[in-house]
């Protein structure tokens, strides 16, 4: 994960709302498949209610259960979290703790922040216990998470916990996870990309780390991302090959590993580009950040997210009956030379094009262009992906079109232009829009 910093406060990469107004509630127990996001709490330092009401009714109204709260500090961070759980109380919004061991910890102060809010109707349950997840957090040792679940418990709090130890991604090392740590109850699969190749991911981390969780009492979490990349550090800085990404990962969910809770990453990491929620003008971004997130809206791959959660709730692809095309494209190619900024690693993996994913009620033609380039193809009733090839002219904006039996449905033009010169910092974020009936 991505850390900005600066002036202010430090950030981290960042369909119908129920009002249940109630006195005394227990928290509900679930085993049923839910669909979670990753919320960095280090980027709620200016939230008020208000601000987390808008990002928990815009993750309801497209089958989000909740926020998994990515928490760095015993700082700000438990003060917004108040607020977090007002609102999500106020919406029958569920909440768990995803601890970010990255940073350092005390396990007093773990303790009392699952302590907090132990008792909220809002707080998620697995078996009747609180749910608790993490980032990374293998190196503190077996000794620390059993002592850790032991203290809650002599307070009578009884948890799951399901980490995401990162260093626990290939296949071969899931024979030895639970052998090294007995406490764990799950698994939280953070890597939701493909691992510095030019090729898309596989499942076989999940299939793996669900089979060695899967005789235990915890849920097997799977991370499902539309993207990633980040230009902060100068060498640190990376981007990962994502171009069709937010669709196949989807299909890999529903179709191959259907975990027991899939985890989007993220609602909010501006720094690794991969959030879904909308640009909140309120969050400090620090100085680099703006220069590759502002403009670069990714609010149209919730409507994607929408069909894949209906269809992993369900079991089966819900009926579209809407056309609908969304579509992402970088604003410079991969090879132009920018002024400011660090080439980020794997710059060569993208692909310098235009990508839609049509989302049709019934067989239509879509056409794709840019400059002098045009593909035509033929979506049928469902999803289907599809590319047109940035084009040599300069300063050229996509239009994307869906026809039937001749007849232009609805067309429309990109809002951001692909330009061949004059960068002043390099960008791999994607600008996502959409066009519908």
């Amino acid at each position: 994960m991505s850390v900005l910093q600066g002036s202010g406060p430090h950030t981290t990469m960042q369909k119908f709302a129920f009002l249940f107004l109630t006195c005394v509630a227990l928290p509900r127990v679930t085993n049923a498949q839910s669909v979670f996001a990753h919320f960095m709490a280090q980027n709620s330092y200016s939230y008020a209610e208000s601000d987390w009401t808008n990002d928990m009714t815009t993750a309801q109204n497209i089958g989000i259960d909740g926020f998994a709260l990515n928490i760095a500090a015993n700082d700000y961070e438990v003060d917004r979290i108040v607020d977090a759980y007002a609102a999500a109380e106020a919406l029958g919004f569920k909440l768990f703790y995803s601890f970010d061991m990255s940073y350092t910890w005390q396990q007093s102060d773990m303790i009392k922040i699952v302590a907090n809010h132990s008792s909220s109707p809002s707080t998620f349950l697995w078996n009747n216990n609180i749910l608790v997840s993490t980032y990374s957090g293998e190196s503190y040792g077996e000794d620390f998470w059993a002592s850790f679940k032991s203290a809650l418990q002599s307070q009578g709090i009884n948890i799951k916990l399901a980490p995401a130890f990162t260093t626990y991604r290939d296949p071969s090392g899931a024979a030895s996870l639970v052998s090294t740590f007995p406490s764990i109850d799950g698994f939280f699969n953070w890597w939701s990309w493909p691992a510095d190749v030019d090729a898309n991911l596989t499942t076989a981390t999940d299939l793996a780390y669900q089979a060695a969780v899967s005789s235990l009492s915890g849920p097997y979490i799977m991370s499902v991302s539309p993207w990633q990349f980040k230009n902060l550090d100068g060498a640190g800085d990376w981007v990962e090959y994502s171009d069709t990404l937010w669709n196949y990962r989807w299909q890999q969910a529903v179709n191959d590993v259907k975990p027991d809770i899939v985890e989007i990453v993220t609602w909010n990491d501006y720094g690794e580009s991969h959030y879904i929620g909308d640009i909140n003008p309120n969050v400090y971004l620090g100085t680099q950040a703006p220069l590759y997130v502002d403009g670069f809206t990714h609010a149209a791959w919730r409507d994607v997210a929408q069909y894949y959660i209906s269809w992993f709730k369900t079991g089966s692809a819900p009926t579209i009956t809407k056309d609908e095309v969304v579509f992402w494209y970088r604003a410079w190619p991969k090879a132009v030379n920018c002024s400011t900024g660090s080439l980020p690693r794997n710059a060569a993996y993208p692909e310098d094009a235009v990508f839609a994913l049509a989302m049709l009620k019934d067989t239509a033609t879509i056409t794709l262009a840019i400059g002098s380039n045009t593909v035509t193809f033929t979506a049928g009733a469902g999803v289907t992906m599809g590319s047109v090839p940035f084009p040599s002219e300069d300063s050229q904006i996509p239009y994307i079109a869906i026809s039937r039996d001749g007849t232009t449905v609805v067309d429309i033009h990109g809002s951001m232009y692909v330009n061949q010169s004059g960068c002043t910092y390099y960008n791999f974020n994607p600008f996502v829009g959409s066009i519908s009936e």
